[in-house]
């Protein structure tokens, strides 16, 4: 490092195993050193504001997200009798939506005991806007104000690098994550722009095999109408598929 002309910041390093929460029986990952100094496993690292722990829970990225959304809530809330609801609306995208969606494609395939973290501060974020009462049910709200709800916030954002990915969009590392589909012989599907599924054996497992994107992006591409996978730009992608999503959530 000292010939590269480079330091170790301690307080920004941290090392991390990844592991199944069922494999308990692992040994504890050895100390790294680097020259002098002396790297310690943890439970948890901070990747471009994303709070990855262990066993790839997310609880306490959640956590640190509703976190920031209630401060954020309670902040606009004490100047809300001063703002109309354009104006708050605004705050509530810089100040709250905003940091719920960031990264939130790495969330998909998550527990509904998570999402509903999340969820409570949308709705609340929604009440904040428009001023409803606390027992309103709160999905003809979030259509008013055209605010897909969170898990479908998610598969927004999986299918939208999907799209991305099938049109040289994205980076090469994740375009090749994903293939096309072909049939062994011609068929009506062969013109549906459809993806190869990954077989069982490199899924392995549910809790996190099936929340790869390789295995997420061709299970949620597949599902969407012929119409809407062949779109011929990105703006018109992104407008029809909230459509879809509207329009499934009715």
């Amino acid at each position: 490092m000292i010939a590269n002309s480079l330091m170790l910041n301690d307080s920004k390093t941290d090392i991390i195993r990844f592991s199944s929460r069922f494999s308990r029986s692992l040994s504890d990952p050895p100390l790294i050193r680097i020259t002098d100094d002396v790297i310690t496993p943890s439970n948890e690292a901070r990747d471009l504001g994303v709070i990855l722990d262990s066993e790839l829970t997310m609880s306490k990225h959640v956590n640190a997200l509703c976190r920031n959304a209630s401060f954020g809530i309670y902040t606009i809330g004490r100047i809300r009798h001063l703002l109309d609801q354009k104006t708050t609306e605004l705050l509530v995208h810089a100040f709250i939506t905003s940091r719920i969606d960031s990264c939130n494609g790495i969330l998909y395939g998550l527990p509904d005991s998570e999402i509903s973290k999340l969820q409570r501060m949308q709705n609340s974020a929604a009440r904040l806007v428009t001023r409803v009462r606390g027992r309103v049910h709160m999905k003809p709200v979030l259509r008013r104000l055209h605010w897909l709800p969170v898990r479908q916030r998610i598969g927004f954002k999986v299918l939208l690098l999907t799209y991305k990915s099938l049109h040289n969009m994205a980076a090469s590392y994740i375009s090749e994550l994903i293939h096309i589909y072909t049939p062994p012989r011609q068929l009506r599907s062969s013109d549906e722009l459809l993806l190869a599924t990954p077989s069982l054996r490199s899924v392995r497992t549910t809790t996190y095999g099936d929340r790869s994107f390789s295995a997420a992006a061709p299970r949620l591409w597949n599902a969407l109408p012929s119409s809407l996978r062949q779109a011929q730009t990105l703006n018109q992608f992104k407008c029809n598929l909230k459509k879809h999503f509207f329009s499934s959530m009715s």
